[in-house]
C-alpha cells in the first residue's frame, strides 16, 4: 500500500509540477513579482497532497521565535519536503540554494525571478561574497532566509558538519540566527521513492545573538539543533 501510494504522489507530485512551472513561467513574462506567489500556491498543493495521498501530516512549534519581516533561519536538512514546506509556513520566504539548479530549463529562471539566493559552493570566498551579497538584498525587501547549513540532506539523528556561511550572513546582516530541527527524513528520506505515513515534526528554537562572533555563534547553533532534535518524537504511524 505504501508503494502504491508513493506512486500516486509522484505522478501527482510531477504532473502538477509541470503544470505550475508552465503558469509561473507565463507569469514571469507578465507580472514577474508574482512568481514567488505561484511558487507558494505549488508548494501549498504538495503539502496537502502529500497528506492525503501519502498520510502524512505536519506538526509546527516555535513560529513565535520568527519575527515579523526580514529573519535568518538556520534549518536542519533531511528530505525534499524541507525544501518547500517553508513557502507554506513563511510570508516571503527565500531559500540558498545551489548554483547548478539555476541550469535547469524553465525552473532555473524562475528560481531568480521568485528571489532564491544561489551559490555556487565551488568557488570558495566568491561564493560567500555572492551569499552576503544576496543575503543583504533580500533583508531590504524583508525576507525570510532558509539555509541548510549541513549543506546537504543527512539522515535523521545525524547533524553534518555546519558550514560557515550561516555565521558570515549572520555578522553581515546583523540578524540573530533562528535555529530549526525537523525529523522529515523518517517519513520522506533522502532520494527515497517510498513516502511512509506519520507525522513530520519541525520544532523552531529561540534566536541566537548574530554578536555573539563566529565560533561561539557555530556552537551555539549546533547545540540547539542538537536539543531541538533530541526533542522530535519518532514518526507516528497512521
Amino acid at each position: 500500500m505504501i508503494t502504491l501510494r508513493s506512486a500516486l504522489f509522484n505522478l501527482w507530485f510531477f504532473t502538477v509540477t509541470f503544470f505550475i512551472t508552465l503558469l509561473a513561467a507565463l507569469t514571469r513574462m507578465i507580472a514577474p513579482r508574482h512568481v514567488l506567489s505561484v511558487a507558494m500556491v505549488w508548494a501549498r498543493i504538495m503539502v496537502v497532497a502529500v497528506r492525503i495521498i501519502c498520510g502524512i501530516r505536519l506538526e509546527v512549534s516555535g513560529l513565535q521565535h520568527i519575527p515579523p519581516g526580514a529573519a535568518l533561519i538556520a534549518s536542519r536538512h533531511q528530505s525534499a519536503f524541507d525544501t518547500l514546506v517553508w513557502l507554506t509556513l513563511l510570508p516571503r520566504c527565500c531559500y540558498v540554494v545551489k548554483r547548478e539548479l539555476l541550469r535547469i530549463p524553465l525552473f532555473g529562471p524562475l528560481m531568480i525571478s521568485a528571489g532564491m539566493i544561489a551559490v555556487d559552493r565551488s568557488a570558495g570566498g566568491s561564493a560567500v561574497r555572492a551569499l552576503l551579497r544576496q543575503g543583504e538584498n533580500a533583508v531590504r525587501e524583508q525576507r525570510q532566509i532558509v539555509i541548510f547549513p549541513e549543506g546537504t540532506r543527512a539522515a535523521p539523528g545525524n547533524i553534518g558538519e555546519l558550514q560557515p556561511g550561516i555565521a558570515a550572513l549572520a555578522a553581515r546582516t546583523g540578524l540573530p540566527v533562528i535555529p530549526v530541527a525537523t525529523d522529515s527524513g523518517r517519513c520522506w528520506g533522502r532520494r527515497a521513492f517510498r513516502k511512509r505515513p506519520g507525522v513530520i515534526r519541525i520544532m523552531v528554537g529561540p534566536p541566537i545573538s548574530a554578536a555573539s562572533g563566529r565560533v561561539e555563534l557555530m556552537r551555539s547553533l549546533r547545540s540547539s539543533m542538537g536539543r531541538l532534535d533530541h526533542s522530535t518524537k519518532p514518526t507516528d504511524s497512521v
